[in-house]
């Protein structure tokens, strides 16, 4: 990976205690403030989270995966497979700061949530 690019962004992954979302004091790391969503998925507000997110780039990994997030939470469950599995396949690929700190490959970071979801899935 050249020149890895660093962004913050939204991402309930389940192997961290506290979801691990993160944003930078002035908005989104690389982003314009809300770009990614980030407060309208903190606070639970998933739907609007959809709606800004559906609006944005949706070539980006980052905003694929955190509309993926939405939709998991909103119960549209094979949109967010679609979106974590175009993440993954996404000719681009860069890090991503979780707010535990921790960086990590945006593929990396789909295959992680791809994981999650099925994992919920399978266990109802």
């Amino acid at each position: 990976m050249k020149n890895a690019k660093k962004i913050a962004f939204a991402m309930g992954l389940t192997m961290a205690a506290l979801p691990a979302l993160a944003q930078a004091q002035e908005g989104e790391i690389g982003y314009a403030k809300g770009a990614l969503a980030y407060d309208a998925l903190m606070s639970g507000d998933n739907q609007a989270a959809v709606e800004k997110l559906e609006s944005g780039k949706l070539k980006d990994p980052a905003v694929m995966i955190n509309l993926g997030q939405a939709y998991a939470r909103t119960g549209r469950t094979g949109d967010a497979a679609k979106m974590f599995t175009a993440a993954m396949n996404s000719n681009r690929s860069f890090d991503l700061v979780l707010a535990d700190g921790q960086v990590i490959n945006s593929r990396k970071a789909a295959a992680i949530a791809l994981n999650d979801l099925n994992g919920r899935l399978a266990s109802r």
